[in-house]
């Protein structure tokens, strides 16, 4: 019986994203941007749609811009914001422990001449909202740090650190990558103080390919691509509407039992930590308070990828870190206080409310099975 334990890396679409995109492409799959019958009947959807989602983040639909996912998003949230407020302040600051598609944003920004201020956690893994507000001054446009850090679940204090920035800046642009957080935890960007959010569709049991921008009304953003008139001209192109509309079904959907679901995930959450601690040689990476969906832990003495082999032959499917990185370390465990070695060794466990203690149990045997076959006979 295959065993789950990668929702971080991506989640298996609903039935109710599902049903809507298979409706759009049967039935109302006309462009949205034409005149006719069939393209207004897909606009109207593609609208629904954006409601659906804004609903979700507490904003108005016309903050909304589709993207291809989540990427797309931040390169637009971040090269666009400072593109378009960066010309005399050209500070913007992050942190050392972001997604790799906003270190690869900044990472162009600073190819380009602007001043990237890399913010890392202290001595203990732990990210200080007072460390973020002071490597901020006149000289800076943006500001942006992700809400749940996707490799150990570590909850970052946004709405503390973007409070402090506004009440001394009330300029500077914050924008915050909330992809592992929305759906899971409560996210609203007023109240995060983000004058830009980002979030994925892939995460909360939609189709990989559709994202969205939360755009404060009156921030200014350059497009990164120009062409027509569509998403108000930030992000021209033909929309996917068989995708967005997945995606806001899949929203739509799930709204109404993010508590109940976090805290089912929290128990499951639980039980593996009590189950790992039962195993010699066993490194919780993941702070207690952190995500209830993520759990990041090291095997000492097993590299990662052999222990993904062989629990892959065993149809237990976690990952070894971001999936981004495709096997490679992306050296965010380091910064989180995680030495070499167990960074090495690290697995990454990310649960789903459909997930069991049995598939807990599966897991941890397994492990122990992976303990006595490789290691002992060393």
């Amino acid at each position: 019986m295959t065993i789950y334990l990668d929702s971080a890396a991506t989640s298996r679409p609903g039935e109710a994203c599902l049903n809507a995109m298979c409706e759009m492409m049967r039935e109302t799959y006309g462009n949205p941007s034409s005149l006719h019958r069939f393209g207004l009947e897909a606009q109207l959807r593609m609208e629904q749609a954006r409601k659906q989602i804004a609903a979700a983040l507490g904003c108005e639909s016309a903050s909304i811009t589709f993207t291809s996912g989540a990427t797309e998003s931040n390169h637009l949230a971040i090269r666009g914001a400072a593109y378009a407020y960066g010309k005399r302040k050209r500070r913007v600051v992050t942190t050392t422990v972001e997604h790799a598609s906003v270190k690869g944003a900044f990472d162009l920004l600073e190819t380009e001449g602007y001043e990237v201020i890399r913010v890392a956690p202290d001595a203990d893994g732990v990210l200080h909202a007072e460390d973020i507000a002071a490597a901020v001054d006149d000289a800076t446009c943006l500001v942006s740090m992700m809400l749940v850090n996707n490799e150990v679940g570590a909850i970052l204090p946004v709405q503390q650190a973007f409070a402090q920035i506004k009440r001394t800046y009330p300029q500077i642009i914050t924008h915050c990558d909330a992809v592992q957080g929305f759906m899971k935890l409560p996210v609203n960007p007023v109240k995060l103080n983000a004058d830009l959010l980002t979030i994925s569709g892939h995460k909360v049991y939609a189709c990989k390919g559709v994202g969205a921008l939360y755009h404060k009304k009156g921030v200014r953003l350059i497009p990164l691509m120009k062409g027509g008139e569509q998403e108000g001209t930030i992000r021209p192109g033909t929309e996917s509407v068989p995708l967005i509309v997945g995606f806001g079904a899949a929203v739509n959907e799930l709204r109404g039992t993010i508590a109940e679901r976090a805290e089912y995930v929290s128990s499951l959450r639980s039980e593996c930590v009590r189950q790992l601690s039962d195993l010699e040689g066993v490194a919780i990476n993941s702070p207690e308070n952190g995500s209830p969906y993520i759990l990041s832990f090291s095997v000492k003495g097993l590299r990662s990828e052999t222990m993904l082999h062989f629990l892959s032959d065993r149809e237990i499917y976690v990952s070894s870190g971001s999936a981004c990185s495709k096997g490679k370390q992306s050296g965010v465990l380091q910064q989180f206080g995680v030495t070499q070695d167990l960074a090495d060794s690290t697995l990454r466990v990310s649960f789903h409310a459909e997930n069991t203690d049995a598939d807990i149990t599966a897991l941890c045997t397994a492990l122990k099975e992976a303990q006595e076959q490789l290691v002992h006979k060393r």
